[in-house]
């Protein structure tokens, strides 16, 4: 399990005052670099191997300027060549959103899946998401 802690901008804020939908795919994005790690440690574009295939996000609660927000990142189901982050927001100690994104072990030269190493499949395993 991976934690990452946001401190909300005030332009994260929506006309009603609480944190727009739009910022929770980029603070999930964010908190998803250790898991990028696992498959490109120097985090360079050349040479990346991941794709995303789906994302979605549930909003449970409304979310507000000047309290942190955690972060909570794991693995979900591995596949061959996919598998599933599984994110949750939370402020306060609720739960504001949470989010699963499907990422894919992918080479752009041939533009195809590729099976996910038996270590990379291991360290994954290692950071299943705890609900």
């Amino acid at each position: 399990m991976f934690h990452y802690e946001v401190e909300p901008r005030f332009s994260d804020t929506d006309a009603l005052g609480h944190i727009s939908n739009t910022v929770y795919p980029v603070w999930f994005e964010q908190a998803r670099t250790p898991v990028f790690r696992i498959f490109h440690p120097s985090l360079t574009p050349k040479g990346w191997p991941l794709i995303l295939a789906r994302l979605e996000i549930d909003l449970k609660a409304q979310c507000y300027w000047a309290a942190p927000v955690e972060i909570r990142s794991g693995i979900g189901k591995i596949g061959n060549s996919s598998f599933e982050v599984i994110q949750e927001a939370r402020q306060n100690g609720v739960l504001v959103a949470r989010g699963v994104t499907v990422l894919i072990h992918f080479d752009y030269e041939t533009q195809k899946s590729v099976s996910i190493p038996e270590g990379i499949r291991n360290e994954l395993t290692g950071h299943a998401f705890e609900a």
